[in-house]
């Protein structure tokens, strides 16, 4: 596992990156090979092609293209376009978020700093835009000269974030039926930042070589962490190649149902019910330890709503078919949450609303990405 993971409570799910006392040899697998022969790369409108169909009967039942906009009736179109994510953390008690400060795109650094040093906050931090998706633009910022290359390249307005160092990270899904009083966790992935171990002869680059996934996304790490993959790491050593925790950063998700319990279930109802008007939903959030997880001590770093994944279908070796029973199980709750919203006054998004709020999120997207 990775720094961040608690080995003394997480059984080891995958190998680690190098062996003990080789050299690292780069993998034969080319880019391309990887990325054919792991469904988990494919563009997602190849992956979803099966459940488009199913998402098509959906929308036939419910008479509504949007009828997911009444699922989380507090969260923007239910959270599946658009939402702004500091409208979200606005609805969470504070022990249970890290202090997040919302700022315009045209900030100035010295703004920045002035408000960093009104709010007692330190390096490091996290800073993302506030509308966003798969770790888009979403950077652990270490200093004042990060900061000013953000600045260089962020186009919309952002959040800063306090960073949370504990060292479990992972992602819960849960949801609640509307017309039932208990609700359950339905998904768990923990996940394992890319990290590399030394071997004292190897340098950063040649140990990263050997990771498929790390490979993958080489010229983003070489671009970020500059003369860094030169440097030999010492024998055992441990290095963390990428902080923010999302499959196409290199993180490897890995399946943590086997944690769900009532104990949690109940964990999880108590918090979910502190956030008025969320049914649907994953809880992106960092533990300190296992124990913690069921006591509902953690830091939610984003809580997503209708728009969501069960993350632990990434988990390597979980098979297509595997993946379409979990994304079908959920997708049918979220007809079902929105479906007995709308009976008790909630209304689905009309087209019209609908087709407006779809052509927001391209225009944002195109000046995000411009």
């Amino acid at each position: 596992m990775s720094a961040h993971a608690n080995i003394s409570e997480l059984p080891t799910l995958i190998e680690p990156p190098t062996t003990k006392n080789s050299p690292a040899k780069e993998s034969s697998q080319n880019k391309i090979w990887i990325k054919i022969t792991n469904w988990e790369y494919w563009p997602f409108g190849l992956v979803y092609i099966p459940v488009f169909f199913y998402w098509a009967w959906l929308v036939l039942k419910a008479r509504s293209f949007f009828f997911f906009s009444a699922s989380n009736p507090s969260i923007e179109n239910g959270g599946m376009l658009g939402e702004s994510k500091m409208k979200i953390f606005d609805l969470i008690n504070d022990g249970l978020k890290p202090k997040t400060i919302y700022l315009k795109h045209d900030s100035t650094s010295d703004q920045i700093y002035k408000t960093l040093k009104n709010e007692d906050l330190n390096f490091p931090l996290i800073f993302k835009p506030d509308i966003g998706e798969r770790g888009s633009f979403v950077e652990k910022i270490e200093s004042n000269e990060d900061i000013e290359k953000y600045l260089s390249k962020i186009k919309v307005d952002f959040l800063i974030q306090e960073y949370i160092d504990y060292p479990i990270e992972m992602g819960v899904f849960y949801y609640r039926f509307p017309n039932e009083e208990k609700g359950s966790v339905s998904s768990i992935v923990v996940k394992d930042m890319l990290s590399v171990i030394g071997d004292g002869q190897s340098t950063i680059k040649e140990l990263a070589m050997i990771i498929p996934r790390a490979k993958i996304i080489m010229s983003d790490l070489e671009r970020r962490l500059g003369e860094t993959m030169s440097r030999v790491l010492k024998n055992a050593e441990m290095l963390e190649l990428e902080p923010i925790g999302n499959h196409c950063r290199g993180t490897t998700f890995l399946n943590g149902n086997y944690l769900i319990t009532e104990e949690l279930n109940i964990t999880f109802d108590r918090i979910a019910k502190t956030i008025d008007g969320f049914y649907f939903g994953r809880f992106d959030l960092r533990c300190k330890s296992i124990a913690e997880l069921y006591e509902g001590k953690i830091k939610i770093l984003e809580l997503n709503g209708a728009g969501s994944e069960p993350g632990h279908i990434y988990h390597p070796g979980t098979t297509l078919t595997e993946a379409y029973s979990a994304i079908f199980h959920h997708i049918k709750a979220l007809y079902k949450i929105s479906k007995q919203n709308n009976e008790k006054g909630i209304p689905y998004m009309t087209f019209s609303e609908g087709i407006s709020e779809v052509k927001k999120l391209r225009a944002y997207n195109k000046r995000k990405d411009a």
